[in-house]
């Protein structure tokens, strides 16, 4: 199982950005998919989830009405789509895959290596 992400950068303070999961490996309609990001000398937070299953998806309190989560079952890719960024998401973004719909990152079995994301003030 491969979990590709891509699209990280930097963008100022205001701006957006669209994150990319590219997933190879796994029957991807059977899994739940997640955003979790880790920032510098800080735990590893969640950020969003979708549930093709569930018809369903998840925020943290900190994202919720900035950014959405969508995917391609035919591509076999999730997104997160960034708006109104702020400096304190900057970090290093992961995408992950579970077949639990879940907000914790112990539920995940899968996990891509990240893609950075700096946000300048």
């Amino acid at each position: 199982v491969q979990l590709q992400a891509s699209g990280g950068g930097l963008v100022q303070a205001g701006g957006s950005l669209r994150l990319s999961c590219a997933a190879s490996g796994l029957t991807f309609s059977n899994y739940a998919m997640a955003w979790f990001r880790q920032a510098p000398g800080k735990e590893r937070e969640f950020v969003a989830a979708i549930s093709w299953r569930a018809s369903s998806t998840r925020f943290a309190d900190s994202v919720k009405g900035r950014f959405t989560i969508s995917g391609d079952n035919a591509k076999n890719a999730v997104y997160l789509q960034m708006n109104s960024l702020k400096p304190e998401d900057t970090a290093v973004y992961y995408c992950a895959a579970g077949r639990t719909y879940s907000t914790y990152g112990r539920d995940m079995e899968y996990w891509g290596k990240g893609t950075l994301v700096t946000v300048s003030s």
